[in-house]
């Protein structure tokens, strides 16, 4: 299984930096696996074009230079896992297209 280069620190809906509730991206060749501890978060392509809720069942995927934002859905625990290679998350959520 392949292992992340760099975790953040957990965050809360509180603690969650207004950078990660705004648009942003990975780099080139970096994908971001977000990981809900408890509660729900909202993920959001930045275009508008999907979303999804994140769950600790249902982590989400970011693909390498991906623009995204999230949004906490009340209390929340959440943290973010950098790969250089794909990872290995067959459960990963990525955002839903709108219709």
């Amino acid at each position: 299984m392949k292992r992340p280069y760099r975790s953040t620190p957990v965050f809360d809906e509180k603690t969650l930096p207004a950078a990660l509730r705004g648009e942003h991206r990975t780099k080139a060749g970096v994908w971001g696996v977000i990981e809900v501890i408890e509660g729900q978060l909202k993920f959001m392509l930045a275009d508008g074009t999907g979303e999804t809720i994140l769950t600790p069942d249902r982590p989400g995927l970011v693909q390498p230079e991906q623009p995204h934002r999230v949004e906490p859905i009340g209390a929340m625990l959440m943290q973010i896992h950098f790969y250089d290679e794909p990872p290995d998350v067959s459960a990963a959520a990525a955002p839903v297209p709108r219709p």
